[in-house]
């Protein structure tokens, strides 16, 4: 059975995601990291993927990014890979290798997992990652961690259960600061 891989990017020390428009987004985007990433293992670990899901919101920023900046490290991966989109209001999805998932999400999500082994990378939005963590569906949770405290953004944990708890797998500092953290779902 596949696993389910929450990763969450600029994520601040006071739990707080970068919103557009923010001080703190400004400050991510800033970063060489956040431009062009170019970890090698990170890069593999998507390529890797058997698919990448993601809510429509999510998908229609992502979908246009990789399009329009083919340059852009991600941009080969996202634009072949299969991709998943969780919908109810989606009717048609352009960017290639793209399926609309508008039925129940656990039931969606059974049907990714089921086959082989491998991994399923979620990028998000919000509503999508609280969702899954809400039907607790989600094994693994990967999240960059950016020195910065941001004051304002989106609360990535709201509405979730209140006990849940999480394994470290491993954790990585930068020389910038950023730590990768990498967590299991404890079952």
């Amino acid at each position: 059975m596949r696993k389910l891989i929450a990763t969450v990017f600029n994520y601040s020390v006071d739990g707080l995601l970068a919103d557009e428009g923010t001080e703190f987004w400004k400050f991510c985007f800033d970063l060489p990291e956040n431009r062009q990433p170019d970890d090698p293992a990170h890069l593999d670990f998507l390529q890797s993927s058997y698919a990448h899901i993601m809510g429509r919101t999510a998908y229609e920023g992502i979908s246009e990014a990789m399009t329009t900046s083919t340059d852009h490290p991600f941009a080969g991966i996202l634009n072949a890979g299969r991709k998943v989109v969780f919908s109810r209001s989606l009717k048609t999805a352009d960017w290639a290798n793209t399926t609309i998932a508008a039925g129940d999400t656990a039931e969606e999500i059974d049907k990714l997992r089921m086959g082989g082994d491998g991994h399923i990378v979620v990028w998000g939005g919000v509503s999508l990652w609280r969702s899954l963590m809400r039907l607790d569906l989600i094994d693994e949770l990967q999240l960059s961690l950016f020195p910065y405290v941001a004051g304002e953004g989106t609360r990535l944990f709201d509405g979730v259960p209140k006990s849940y708890q999480l394994d470290l797998v491993s954790s990585t500092a930068s020389s910038n600061g950023i730590v990768e953290l990498r967590y299991r779902r404890h079952r």
